[in-house]
């Protein structure tokens, strides 16, 4: 902090937004203010919520006279010395956050989409202003994930970071797995259950979960990673076969978002896999996260709990809250942000992973060598193969050795093209186990 700045005698928070996170940390604020003051040093005094219409219905009560639908007008007030932003979107988010900073207040915000678009602007502005920004609840909800990346592990060389961050697609792959329902079944009981939105495009075309990736690179391996560097598939095509083709493996399916150290370059990906049971991520139910993080010194660490919802998310806005105003009253600022190792991102094609290849094809001799030999061509080998007649017909399942996703996928284009394969009825990666 500056010289200039003086320690005040009370923090004065600023929230934008009061949906369904914005009027938990409001909860929270006033609820806990006791507490908070203790752990801060001084009082914790919400001056200001930010909201788009004064009449809307709330969560909670919120005293009219804080209720504003001037935004701008908030965030430049000479009395906030901290704005908590939970509205989510690029804008007007990006532009209050900028404004905020340069009028010296301090950010907290769980703005993900925006973090993973244009983080590097923010990250500036505040390094400009010799203020913090905080942004844990930005992934994976309660979850502390991001503050162990930047700063727990901050003398380690984390090697991989590979997590479950999105609840509804969680939700939908478990509830096909443990009921047998398919994919639009198992949607449509999350969204009754409130767990999918009316429009689930960003959560199950992994969209949240690929702005979620590129914030864990960005951190882990300390490079400058955006969500469109981040490869991505959702979970729209996941079939009820494919779901009992992983449980004959002994595995599950889950929508994986995978951050990799490969040859000194970041790869990044997200994608429906296969994963042993055996597997810690295997065991994550229903709407819940968990992050499996590889570091060379510490080994393997795992980070379970709630991916969402507004009590569990405003926890996390809070633990932050409490950082920066604690920084702010000793005239000091957290770390900001590291991106000194400048890694570049690996292309998808480029990066090693296996597949999981169901194929119809021709119940006669010789198709299993013409299969095999396709794989060979390509320089893939085969870890596992399986074959079930079906009359004139067979179902072939080939489970590959690791190699580049380019090879794996030149592969696949080939056997569609084969005479003696019928259709190619499923493809998906295979994490976990023996590469």
């Amino acid at each position: 902090m500056g010289e200039g700045d003086k320690r005040p005698d009370r923090l004065r928070v600023a929230v934008l937004g009061c949906g369904s996170v914005g009027s938990q940390v409001v909860r929270l604020l006033t609820e806990q203010a006791g507490d908070l003051e203790a752990r801060v040093g001084a009082p914790v005094e919400l001056v200001g919520v930010a909201v788009r219409r004064l009449d809307a219905a709330r969560e909670v009560d919120v005293p009219a006279d804080l209720l504003t639908t001037d935004a701008a007008g908030l965030v430049t007030r000479d009395d906030v010395d901290l704005v908590v932003e939970v509205i989510g979107g690029i804008e007007p988010a990006r532009s209050l956050i900028l404004s905020a900073l340069d009028h010296g207040a301090s950010v907290v915000t769980a703005n993900k989409a925006l973090l993973a678009e244009d983080g590097p602007t923010l990250f500036e502005a505040a390094e400009k202003a010799d203020r913090d920004l905080y942004y844990e609840a930005a992934v994976a909800g309660a979850i502390p994930i991001l503050r162990p990346l930047r700063e727990s592990l901050a003398g380690d060389k984390v090697t991989r970071v590979l997590g479950i961050v999105n609840g509804t697609t969680n939700f939908i792959l478990d509830k096909m797995d443990t009921s047998g329902a398919g994919f639009s079944e198992a949607l449509e009981e999350a969204q009754e259950l409130g767990y999918a939105e009316a429009d689930p495009t960003a959560d199950v075309e992994g969209f949240d979960a690929a702005a979620k990736a590129a914030i864990l690179a960005s951190l882990a391996f300390h490079s400058r990673v955006t969500a469109a560097d981040v490869y991505r598939e959702g979970i729209s095509e996941v079939t009820a076969g494919d779901i009992a083709s992983a449980r004959e493996m002994g595995s599950v399916v889950k929508l994986l978002a995978i951050c990799e150290l490969r040859d000194d370059q970041v790869a990044v990906r997200v994608h429906p896999a296969m994963i042993p049971r055996s597997h810690p991520l295997a065991s994550v139910r229903e709407a819940y996260n968990a992050v499996f993080v590889e570091s060379e010194a510490a080994g393997q660490l795992m980070f379970y709990g709630p991916g969402a919802g507004g009590s569990p998310t405003a926890s996390a806005v809070l633990g932050d809250l409490v950082t920066v105003a604690r920084n702010r009253l000793a005239r000091t600022r957290g770390a900001g942000e590291s991106a000194y190792a400048d890694r570049a991102v690996l292309p998808m094609g480029e990066t090693r992973t296996r597949y999981h290849v169901a194929l119809d094809v021709d119940d006669r001799s010789g198709v299993l060598a013409a299969v095999a030999t396709a794989f060979a061509d390509q320089g893939v080998s085969i870890q596992t193969v399986r074959q079930e007649g079906r009359g004139a017909d067979a179902q072939l399942v080939v489970v590959s050795h690791a190699a580049t996703d380019a090879a794996l996928s030149a592969t696949v284009e080939h056997l569609r093209t084969m005479d003696i394969v019928r259709d190619v009825t499923s493809v998906m990666r295979v994490e976990g186990g023996d590469e």
